[in-house]
């Protein structure tokens, strides 16, 4: 019996909570839970500390503050970005272990577009194949990330390919 009525004031206690998220903004969500995860962290880091493990509570913090950051890749980002790399190995564009070695062949129209995320069958306008270009470049720009210099001159070759196709 003990069981049955826990288990009502559990789920009457959950629903409330998730009643009262939804009438929250996300945006408040999201900096409660940043000031929570930084707190919670520092004050984890703090224990570790008078207990001894200090080694611990240093990556701890760290890994809060790397969650922290304000501009960093979305999960829709990470998942164009993946689709990117995907389509440039299966062209045999890009390979990583081969990061130095050019590809002197040039790009297909079709390959372009995909590297673009753009469709071939609409009509494309100038604008819409910069707007492609800047929302990829904003990602794997080589200042952001020194690493992904290949692969912005790849987008770079894609954008020049899309608009003398257009032009």
């Amino acid at each position: 019996m003990n069981i049955i009525i826990y288990t009502v004031v559990i789920l009457t206690l959950f629903y409330f909570i998730l009643k009262f998220l939804t009438n929250i903004s996300p945006k408040k969500i999201s900096k409660s839970l940043r000031i929570l995860i930084i707190f919670g962290s520092v004050i984890l880091a703090i224990l570790f500390a008078i207990g001894g493990k200090f080694l611990l509570s240093l990556p701890l913090t760290l890994i809060s503050l790397g969650l922290m950051k304000l501009k960093g890749l979305s999960l829709f980002q990470l998942f164009s970005l993946f689709r990117l790399i995907q389509t440039l190995r299966s062209s045999g564009r890009f390979n990583f272990s081969q990061s130095s070695t050019t590809n002197n062949t040039t790009m297909t129209v079709s390959e372009a577009y995909k590297i673009l995320n753009l469709d071939m069958k609409k009509k494309i306008t100038k604008e819409d194949v910069n707007k492609a270009y800047v929302n990829i470049q904003k990602k794997i720009h080589p200042d952001v990330s020194p690493e992904t210099a290949r692969l912005s001159a790849i987008v770079n070759e894609a954008k020049e390919v899309v608009l003398r196709n257009i032009s």
